[in-house]
C-alpha cells in the first residue's frame, strides 16, 4: 500500500525510476512494515555533488564528538568569569552527562564488540579502537574535572564561606552532632552486606555510591569483605553547620564500628559502578508495549557493568576483588581523588547565594498573548485567532503560553477534543492534570505517551496509567518508531463552526525544564497546520496510511528528502545568481547523507551556518570540502534545545522549526515533525538570532578544520565577549518595555 506525502517544493527526483506524483505535486511514498519505517526515494547525491570526490575521512566520529561537547561543559566549570555556584553546577552536569554516555554509548560499543560486529563507524574507526579512544579521552576529562574541583572551585567556595570538609577536618563538636544524626537517621537505613561462602558478592546497582570495607575477626584473625551502600535518599553533602557540608560517605565510614560491632575495621574505600542501562524491547513480540517496557525496566537493574570508579587510595587487593566480581577490566577502572560522584554538587549549586549565580531572570508573557495577571480573563483562543504566535522559552513564559493553552482548553466548555503527544513531563505536571480534568469533563482526549523516552520510562508508565484511569484514550504510537514530535491539537465549537488550534514545538511539555531549556513553539489557528496535525494523530492512533502534509515535514516519511531537496534547491538558486544560504540550529548533526549534501552546497558556493549544541560529525572550513561552512556551539545558563532549519530560497526565505535533529534515529526511527513558519516577523526574529550567534563579538566555540572546538570568549582587549543568552534576555526586556 502507499501514501502521499508532500515535500512542498518542485520535484528534483532523477527521471529514471522516478516515483509517481499526483497533480498537486505530492510525492509517492512506499509504506513498508510499520515495525521498521516508511521507505522513501533518496535524492540522487550524484546529481548534487560537484565533480571532485569527497574524502573518506570527511566525518568526525560521533562518540568522540560527544566527548568534545562534554569538554565544552567542563570548560564552563573551569571559567573564572562564570559565577562560582554555576561552575559547581557545570561540574555536576559534566558528571551526569558522562554517566549517561557510559550507560548508553560505551555500553553499545561493548555490545558490538561482544557480538563480533567489526563494522567501522562512518568515521572509519572500528568498535574496539573507538572504545579504547573513548575510554582514554574520558579518563583525561575525569582527571581534569577532579583537578578543577579540588584546586579551583573548592578553594573558591571556601573563600565565599562555603565549605566541603572531610571527616578529619571537623572539630569535636561537629563530630558529636553528626554522630547523633547518624544514629538517629542514617544507621536505621543502612544494610551492611558481608561476602563469604554463605553470602555471595552482592549485586551493586548502577550509579550507586558504596563503601568497600575490610574487616578482621579478632577471635580467629580471619579477614572479611563487606559492602555498605550509601543511601541515595539522603543529600549527597549533609549540612553540619551554616554553609558547611560533609560527604555522606564520610559520616558512614566514621561509624562503621556501629555497623560491625566486635569486628576490627581495617580499611574502607569508596567505589561506584556504572552499568549498561539502555533498554531493548522486542516490540513485535509484545502484545502490550506497556507490559514489555515494565519487564525491561526490571531487567535494566541487572545490566553488565561498564565502568568502575574508585578512590585513588584503594587497596590493590580490594580493587582486584571488585574488578573480578564486577567483570570490569583495568581500562574500565578509574582511580580518582575523593569525593567520587560530583553529580551531588547540584545541591551545593542550589544554595541561596544569589551573588554567586547568574543574574535572576523571570520569564514574562509573550507580547502577543494575554497577561494572566490582567483584570480580564486570559483568552488564549482569541489571541491565537489573530495570527500565529511564536513563543521562545524560557524568555517567553511556558506557563502563560503553552501550559495556559492546554489548561484553558481543558476548562473551556466549547472545546470538544484535545489530542496531545507526551514524551517527557514532570512528576507533578499541570499538563497531565489538565488532560485528566478534560477527560473527566466529558471531552474526547487522546494522549500519545512515548514510554520509550530514555531514562523517563518509569515516569511515563506511571502517567500513562493515571491518564487511562481518568478515561483518556492512551496510545503508544507505532511499533518500531519512537514518537518524539511535540504536538497538541484542540478542537473547539465556535459560532462560525468547528475551529482547530495547534501547538507544535521543539521541546517537551515539561513545565520545569521549560525554565531551563531554550525551545521554540508555534501556536496557530491555521487550518492547514490543523489538518496536518489531525492526519498525523490519526496515523499514530489508528491505521491511517494516506496523508498529505501542507505545512509539515514528518519523519520518517518526508523529513530527510524534504531537507535534502531544499539543500539542492539552494545550490540551484546560487548557480542562477539568486540569494542562497543555509542555516541550521541543532542539538546534533550526524546523518551522513545530509552532511554530504551540505558539503556539496559549500563546494557549489552556498554559505552554510551550523549552530550546534552537542554532536557534530561534519567538518567545517576544510579547504576543498567545506570552505563555506561555519559551525559554532553555544552553551550557557540555558540548555540550547531548539531546532531551526532555514533556507534563503532565492529571496523568499523558508524557516522550519520542530523536534528533529539530523541523526539517523530522528530521521529513520522516530516520528518527528517540522512546521514551516509563515510570519515575516517570525523569520526576521530567528534570522536576527542567527546573526547574533555568528557575530564575532559573541562568545562561542568555533569548529576548526582539524575537528577541534576552539573557544573564543574574550576579545583582543581581554574583555569578555557578549553572552548570547543574556543578550536575548535583554532584548526581550527592551521589547516588552517598548510595547
Amino acid at each position: 500500500m502507499s501514501g502521499w506525502v508532500s515535500a512542498g517544493i518542485p520535484s528534483t527526483w532523477p527521471t529514471a525510476g522516478a516515483p509517481e506524483s499526483d497533480p498537486s505535486g505530492y510525492r509517492r511514498i512506499t509504506r513498508t512494515n510499520a515495525s521498521t519505517y516508511c521507505s522513501y526515494d533518496h535524492v540522487n547525491m550524484g546529481d548534487m555533488a560537484p565533480e571532485q570526490s569527497t574524502p573518506e575521512e570527511r566525518y568526525l566520529d560521533r562518540e568522540l564528538s560527544w566527548l568534545a561537547f562534554n569538554t565544552r561543559v567542563l570548560e564552563l566549570a573551569e571559567d573564572p568569569d562564570v559565577p562560582l555556584l554555576e561552575r559547581a553546577r557545570f561540574l555536576s552536569i559534566f558528571s551526569s552527562n558522562l554517566d549517561e554516555f557510559y550507560m548508553v554509548r560505551i555500553a553499545g560499543l561493548k555490545r558490538r564488540i561482544a557480538a563480533g560486529v567489526a563494522v567501522p563507524a562512518a568515521s572509519g574507526l572500528l568498535p574496539r579502537g573507538l572504545l579504547e579512544r573513548a575510554l582514554e579521552r574520558s579518563r583525561e576529562l575525569m582527571t581534569r574535572q577532579t583537578q578543577c574541583f579540588r584546586t579551583d572551585v573548592l578553594p573558591a567556595l571556601v573563600k565565599e564561606n562555603i565549605e566541603l570538609p572531610r571527616w578529619d577536618d571537623l572539630d569535636a563538636a561537629e563530630h558529636d552532632k553528626l554522630r547523633t544524626l547518624f544514629q538517629e537517621r542514617i544507621f536505621p537505613v543502612l544494610t551492611p552486606l558481608a561476602v563469604d561462602p554463605a553470602h555471595p558478592f552482592p549485586y551493586i546497582s548502577g550509579l550507586s555510591l558504596n563503601l568497600a570495607v575490610m574487616l578482621r575477626n579478632p577471635l580467629n584473625e580471619t579477614e572479611h569483605f563487606a559492602r555498605v551502600k550509601v543511601p541515595p535518599n539522603f543529600p549527597r553533602f549533609l549540612p553540619v553547620s551554616e554553609q558547611r557540608f560533609v560527604p555522606l560517605e564520610d559520616i558512614i565510614a566514621a561509624h562503621l564500628s556501629l555497623l560491625f560491632p566486635g569486628m576490627q575495621i581495617q580499611q574502607h574505600h569508596t567505589f561506584r559502578v556504572t552499568r549498561n542501562e539502555d533498554l531493548e524491547v522486542e516490540e513485535d513480540d509484545a502484545e502490550n508495549l506497556l507490559t514489555a517496557m515494565e519487564r525491561e525496566l526490571m531487567r535494566r537493574r541487572f545490566g553488565p557493568a561498564v565502568r568502575l570508579e574508585v578512590e585513588e587510595t584503594v587497596d590493590p587487593h580490594v580493587l582486584d576483588l571488585l574488578q573480578r566480581e564486577l567483570g570490569v577490566s583495568h581500562h574500565e577502572t578509574f582511580s580518582l581523588p575523593g569525593p567520587l560522584d560530583l553529580t551531588g554538587l547540584s545541591g551545593i549549586a542550589d544554595l541561596d547565594r544569589a551573588e554567586l549565580k547568574y543574574r535572576p531572570f523571570l520569564p514574562a508573557t509573550h507580547r502577543d498573548l494575554p497577561d494572566v495577571e490582567s483584570a480580564a480573563p486570559a483568552d488564549m483562543f482569541a489571541a491565537i485567532s489573530q495570527g500565529d504566535v511564536l513563543v521562545h522559552h524560557p524568555y517567553d513564559s511556558f506557563s502563560t503560553s503553552v501550559q495556559r493553552f492546554i489548561e484553558q482548553a481543558a476548562a473551556d466548555p466549547h472545546v470538544l477534543a484535545i489530542k496531545q503527544t507526551l514524551y517527557r513531563t514532570s512528576g507533578d505536571s499541570p499538563i497531565i492534570d489538565a488532560l485528566v480534568d478534560a477527560a473527566e469533563a466529558g471531552k474526547q482526549v487522546l494522549a500519545l505517551v512515548e514510554i520509550k523516552a530514555r531514562f523517563d520510562e518509569q515516569a511515563n508508565i506511571t502517567w500513562a496509567r493515571k491518564l487511562e484511569q481518568a478515561g483518556v484514550h492512551v496510545v503508544y504510537g507505532l511499533v518500531g518508531l519512537k514518537t518524539h514530535c511535540k504536538l497538541c491539537l484542540v478542537v473547539r465549537d465556535e459560532a462560525g463552526g468547528i475551529r482547530r488550534y495547534s501547538h507544535i514545538g521543539t521541546g517537551n511539555y515539561h513545565p520545569k525544564t521549560a525554565r531551563l531549556y531554550e525551545d521554540l513553539g508555534l501556536l496557530t489557528a491555521d487550518p492547514d497546520v490543523a489538518e496536518d496535525a489531525n492526519h498525523l494523530f490519526n496515523t499514530l492512533s489508528g491505521y491511517s496510511i494516506e496523508s498529505e502534509y501542507r505545512r509539515l515535514l514528518v519523519a520518517p516519511h518526508s523529513l530527510r528528502p524534504g531537507i535534502l531537496n531544499r539543500i539542492h534547491r539552494e545550490i540551484e538558486h546560487h548557480e542562477a545568481g539568486r540569494p542562497a544560504r543555509i542555516r541550521f540550529k541543532l542539538n546534533s548533526l550526524v546523518d551522513e547523507e545530509t552532511i554530504d549534501a551540505l558539503y556539496a552546497a559549500s563546494q557549489a558556493g552556498v554559505p552554510v551556518d551550523i549552530w550546534i549544541r552537542g554532536i557534530c560529525s561534519l567538518r567545517a572550513g576544510v579547504p576543498g570540502l567545506s570552505d563555506n561552512i561555519r559551525a559554532v556551539s553555544i552553551l550557557g545558563r540555558f540548555l540550547e534545545h531548539s531546532r531551526i532549519m532555514a533556507f534563503e530560497n532565492g529571496g523568499q526565505p523558508e524557516y522550519w522549526i520542530g523536534s528533529a535533529d539530523l541523526m539517523h534515529r530522528n530521521l529513520d526511527r522516530r516520528v518527528e515533525v517540522l512546521v514551516k513558519l509563515n510570519s515575516t516577523q517570525h523569520l526576521e526574529d530567528l534570522n536576527a538570532m542567527f546573526d547574533l550567534a555568528f557575530e564575532p563579538g559573541t562568545s562561542a566555540w568555533h569548529l576548526q578544520p582539524d575537528g577541534v572546538w576552539k573557544r573564543v570568549h574574550t576579545g583582543p582587549d581581554g574583555e569578555p565577549l557578549a553572552d548570547l543568552q543574556q543578550e536575548l534576555i535583554d532584548r526581550k526586556r527592551r521589547r516588552r518595555t517598548a510595547t
